[in-house]
């Protein structure tokens, strides 16, 4: 089935800024649920709105394609396409006033990424790509990141916050502060599109979930970040990202702490 990729870029884009701007408006009058997975797995009103303003339009714009969204919106469909959603990714940043967050729009065909939007509401950042078409920052094309070598790369660091993968992600810090130039700790689909644009060197992601990184990753791969994660293909529990001339050696650290159990 034939899709019009740049209509579909557009659309996400479109529906990104629209949740974005409703979650600026309600910032200071947001409701917190319960916790889901655990108890810093946190979730607002917010979030669901969110979604579903982009669930709704997704649907009315292609009825056959399924959708899988964080806050549980999801559909199945029949077209052979789908769209992964976070509608806030960053959620803890957002309610607590502490950092950036995104919302991110991916659309799958069968398994491939074709199309993805990050939209960053505070700075007004729009980051998108279509598969094959290079990748983009509010509508101008991003260059080829240059990168750095480790001991002076800037290294985005997003885990999920349970305790078994803290844990993990504080064997990797404590092997790659020392030697890398800094650390960043951002929400995995901002640590890979802010790759893309050059702004961290290089970036590991451990145990997020799908809608995490889908958007991420396809506009990370489009600029010309390697990505990788245990073995050639990144996967949720580990996804690893960085320029070319950097790639080997952050790879080769970030594995070794990934694996290491003392």
């Amino acid at each position: 089935m034939d899709r019009d990729l740049t209509a579909a870029r557009d659309l996400a884009a479109e529906l990104a800024v629209r949740a974005g701007r409703l979650q600026l408006d309600r910032r200071s009058t947001l409701r917190m649920g319960a916790p889901k997975a655990h108890a810093n797995d946190v979730v607002s009103d917010v979030d669901i709105a969110s979604e579903q303003l982009i669930v709704d339009a997704v649907h009315a714009a292609w009825p056959a394609d399924a959708i899988q969204a964080e806050e549980g919106h999801g559909r199945t469909g029949s077209s052979g396409w789908s769209w992964v959603i976070d509608p806030l990714d960053g959620t803890r940043n957002y309610v607590s006033r502490t950092g950036p967050w995104s919302v991110c729009i991916a659309l799958y065909e069968g398994d491939r990424p074709r199309v993805a939007v990050v939209h960053e509401p505070v700075a007004g950042e729009t980051f998108s790509a279509v598969d094959g078409g290079g990748a983009f920052l509010n509508g101008e094309p991003l260059p080829a990141p240059g990168g750095s070598t480790l001991d002076k790369a800037l290294v985005g660091v997003s885990f999920q916050p349970n305790p078994a993968t803290k844990e993990r992600a504080g064997r990797v810090i404590r092997e790659l502060l020392p030697v890398s130039g800094d650390i960043r700790r951002v929400p995995a689909a901002l640590n890979l599109v802010y790759q893309a644009a050059g702004r961290l060197d290089g970036g590991l992601a451990l145990d997020t979930n799908l809608w995490d990184i889908a958007a991420g990753a396809l506009i990370a791969r489009e600029a010309g970040v390697v990505l990788g994660g245990h073995g050639a293909e990144f996967t949720t529990e580990l996804t690893i990202g960085a320029a070319p001339k950097l790639w080997d050696e952050l790879a080769e650290k970030v594995r070794q702490a990934v694996n290491d159990r003392t």
